[in-house]
């Protein structure tokens, strides 16, 4: 099985939208299994990029199974835990920060939606004005937070950052009408998953520029 066009935003999202949250059950077991486990496929992680997801699709063939990587990703986050996610917030407790912290999280959760409500027209529609209204509030988050971050380097690279995150919005947008056209669920799954990456992004941005 080999790699789609949409594997590198999947690659990124493998190990802590569907692996830590495992390994967290797991350490309910075992504590000592758990961390070591965690901590290696951390670290093979961060030397191969796109490891777990060649694993997880590894075992997925092996066993013959017909799953959707992209819209069974999408719904998970939905269930991920802070802890699963925790490069992907900020611990700096001034309330800039911490206001970004709740409003990306608050996008991922809306956009992890999409895959139990695109068949309801109806839903789907209100769905979409939640995810556009928390765009705006993401957004007006980074700004906020731009103050803080030190030198112009810093807050250029945050600046790029948001561009990327905007143009990936547009994306969405343009998808969006496709399917209404086409009907073609699955575009809509592969670039909400990209407007994750992208919220991450940002969020690893601001934490390097400022912790």
């Amino acid at each position: 099985m080999t790699m789609g066009d949409d594997a590198p935003v999947v690659t990124s999202l493998v190990l802590p939208i569907l692996i830590r949250p495992i390994l967290s059950q797991l350490e309910r077991r075992d504590v000592v299994a758990s961390q070591r486990l965690r901590a290696a496929l951390t670290k093979a992680e961060q030397s191969h990029p796109g490891l777990t997801y060649e694993l997880v699709m590894g075992i997925i063939k092996k066993g013959d199974i017909n799953v959707n990587m992209n819209e069974s990703i999408l719904r998970l986050q939905g269930a991920a835990t802070d802890t699963d996610l925790i490069e992907y917030r900020l611990n700096r407790t001034e309330d800039a920060f911490q206001e970004l912290n709740k409003k990306s999280a608050a996008l991922k959760r809306i956009l992890s939606r999409i895959p139990d409500e695109i068949a309801d027209r109806k839903t789907f529609l209100e769905t979409i004005k939640e995810i556009a209204s928390a765009i705006k509030k993401l957004l007006d988050a980074v700004n906020e937070v731009v103050g803080f971050i030190p030198g112009s380097s810093g807050k250029q690279a945050v600046e790029q950052r948001k561009k990327e995150f905007v143009k990936y919005s547009k994306k969405f947008s343009t998808t969006l009408k496709e399917y209404f056209k086409e009907g073609e669920a699955t575009t809509v799954f592969v670039s909400a998953l990209y407007l994750i990456h992208q919220t991450n992004q940002i969020m690893i941005t601001v934490k390097n520029k400022c912790e």
